[in-house]
């Protein structure tokens, strides 16, 4: 049966730019599994082609290895079998860049911490070392990425969770800082076709109030969508999980855009009414890794999904929300 609502996300996605949006990405790596960027320069020109007002900006907190026995230099982590490590100098990277910007440029650039194990109980001491390294420079912190298939098995060491104790020092830390988290944890692994991993999100979630998680990719990834259909219990997981816990925001880029909340291009129903029922607590990424020449593409192949909605609605989900959760100063101690 055709509802009048899917009419109207039909038609909304035959549109262009409709309300004259521009975005905040709240998901960019500058640089990718083999710590290389184009840097700068190249970022700041591929935002103006996109309309890209803000990006929340970090590195990759771990690097693919180039054995001696790789027939040629990995391109991507899933390019051989050589494993991935985590490399704290991204941090570094990232800041480095950063300072050599001009101050209009600088303004429009929000740097994460990403460059730590989340298996490490040292974790949280080196965040807090970090910021005080780099005073104002901060934030937010992640991509942290736990649960994530293919990635996971690949790198060395334990596996890291949402639960994780040293994960719970971080989040302690980000609260302390006014740091929101953006925070991969996928639901479910390449085989399970339930949320396996749900209950490690949600004990992270209740344990810390006052910390603001950004569930990156609402849980999803594409090494689970390539191998199983979607799941189709998603938009209920969310919806529950939003009435439950108010410290919890939700990311759209890679593979939830592109396998649950667009269809044929087209914006998915549940999703458009999900997002005018907790219009605050959704945001948009590109999540590109080092290279930005397609910006302007995948932040334009939101349109469908934000055409759709009510312009008030549409507007914080491309920009404000993302503008909301990152402090205006940068990392600075929360006073009770």
């Amino acid at each position: 049966m055709v509802t009048l609502l899917s009419l109207n996300v039909a038609c909304a996605s035959q549109a262009e730019n409709r309300y004259h949006l521009s975005f905040v990405d709240a998901h960019l790596h500058y640089v990718d599994f083999m710590q290389d960027s184009e840097g700068t320069e190249a970022l700041i020109s591929a935002m103006d082609r996109a309309s890209v007002e803000q990006v929340w900006l970090f590195g990759l907190p771990v690097m693919k290895k180039w054995q001696a026995d790789a027939p040629r230099k990995p391109r991507y982590y899933l390019g051989d079998e050589s494993p991935l490590y985590y490399y704290s100098a991204t941090d570094d990277i990232v800041a480095q860049a950063i300072t050599g910007l001009e101050p209009e440029q600088r303004q429009r650039i929000k740097p994460f911490i990403s460059g730590f194990n989340p298996t490490d109980l040292h974790a949280a001491g080196q965040i807090e070392a970090l910021i005080e390294r780099y005073p104002g420079m901060w934030f937010g912190i992640g991509e942290v990425l736990t649960r994530h298939d293919q990635l996971t098995a690949l790198t060395e060491g334990e596996t890291p969770r949402a639960n994780h104790p040293a994960l719970m020092q971080v989040y302690e830390v980000a609260a302390e800082y006014g740091l929101p988290v953006l925070l991969h944890s996928n639901l479910t692994s390449l085989r399970e076709e339930t949320p396996i991993y749900l209950q490690e999100l949600e004990e992270a979630l209740e344990g810390n109030p006052d910390t603001r998680f950004v569930l990156a990719h609402a849980g999803t990834s594409g090494g689970v969508e390539d191998k199983q259909p979607p799941l189709k219990t998603l938009v209920p997981i969310l919806e529950a999980l939003l009435a439950r816990y108010d410290n919890l925001y939700v990311d759209l880029s890679w593979s939830v855009k592109d396998h649950y909340v667009l269809d044929d291009g087209k914006a998915d129903p549940d999703w458009v009414a999900l997002i005018e029922q907790y219009p605050g607590r959704f945001t948009l990424g590109s999540d590109l890794v080092g290279h930005f020449d397609s910006l302007s593409r995948q932040m334009k192949s939101y349109l469908p999904l934000l055409n759709a909605l009510p312009e008030n609605v549409a507007r914080r989900l491309a920009s404000e929300n993302a503008k909301a959760l990152v402090p205006e100063k940068g990392a600075e101690k929360q006073v009770n």
